[in-house]
């Protein structure tokens, strides 16, 4: 296992750099001028200029990936014009339209998005996989016949479209809840939860409809495999088979999938964010694109795909560590 684990850390840690060089080159080296990106569009010629030595985007391109690496391991200092200030590490640069360090605003609005995305997988395991394993053991009935309809539905439902529904339904017609107004945790848990309700049941269900098709064929295929009908050969009991056998065949893909869906949602989930007014990173990432605020949508963007790296090492290691023969290959 732990040669397992540091062959996944080396691979992540190379794909780490090489999405680094992506989003540098992407962003500040294709044609354009990023200086003027990154000032916004009412500096002038003088704020440019000045800002594209802040950059450092006069030295050669080499030197300046270099630089932006030694901000993302070590810090960095930037000229302000009048003085020098520090970007303690990791240093995603300087947002001049929100005059403050990018780390700093991104952490900001994290815990948003981590309450999202976390509130969201309770719900999208609990209706998915509960969905999938009642399907699974009413196969060919009615309740299956249902169950998969209400999976289809989810499925080919936008999320957008199934967040309006909800706001429509839940807030407008039934009045049972307010229209969703995020507050932070730490001032008022119990409005928090509320206001977080609708997005939590909007994504959870949008993502349970795929839990549920792997839950249910996960199942169906530990439930035809020999050992089971020598179980059930000799007694034991259905109950015993599901919970101490069935499941375990179905559990280890439903690990791997949460694990690399939760790392997308910490990425930002920019309609959802968007649809309920969360400042989140997905919301983060709009007003940044509206606004050109080019080192934030730099920031952003490596954040989503380190998010999703790390994520896909975590899913390895989970289903690694629920059927030990993967860390043996």
């Amino acid at each position: 296992m732990t040669r397992y684990l540091l062959k996944r850390l080396a691979g992540a840690a190379l794909v780490l750099l090489v999405l680094s060089a992506l989003v540098y080159g992407l962003f500040y080296l294709l044609p354009g001028d990023p200086a003027r990106l990154a000032c916004g569009e009412r500096c002038n010629p003088r704020q440019i200029a000045q800002v594209r030595e802040q950059l450092g985007l006069n030295d050669g391109v080499f030197t300046q990936y270099l630089h932006f690496l030694q901000g993302l391991v070590t810090g960095r200092d930037y000229s302000t014009g009048t003085g020098v200030t520090h970007c303690d590490a990791p240093c995603l640069g300087l947002s001049y339209q929100n005059d403050q360090q990018v780390t700093r605003l991104l952490l900001e609005r994290l815990p948003a998005t981590a309450s999202l995305a976390l509130g969201a997988m309770v719900i999208w395991l609990v209706i998915g996989v509960g969905t999938g394993l009642l399907s699974a053991l009413r196969r060919g009935g009615l309740t299956e016949r249902t169950l998969t309809v209400l999976t289809l539905a989810g499925t080919g439902t936008p999320v957008f479209i199934l967040g309006l529904l909800m706001l429509m339904v839940v807030c407008a017609y039934l009045q049972w809840l307010p229209f969703p107004s995020y507050v932070p945790l730490g001032e008022d848990p119990e409005q928090w939860a509320w206001n977080m309700l609708l997005p939590w049941l909007t994504l959870g269900f949008f993502e349970s409809a795929k839990y549920a098709r792997m839950t249910r064929s996960s199942t169906l295929e530990t439930l035809a495999e020999d050992h089971i009908r020598t179980f059930r050969a000799y007694g034991v009991g259905e109950r015993a088979v599901v919970t101490r056998h069935a499941l375990r065949g179905a559990v280890p893909p439903v690990i791997a999938l949460s694990a690399l869906d939760l790392g997308t949602m910490f990425g930002g989930a920019v309609l959802t964010e968007s649809l309920f007014g969360i400042p989140g990173l997905g919301k983060t990432l709009i007003d940044s694109v509206r606004h050109i605020d080019l080192p934030v949508v730099v920031g952003v963007v490596l954040l989503m795909g380190a998010a999703v790296v790390v994520a896909n090492v975590v899913a390895d290691l989970l289903y690694a560590l629920a059927d030990r023969r993967v860390a043996l290959t």
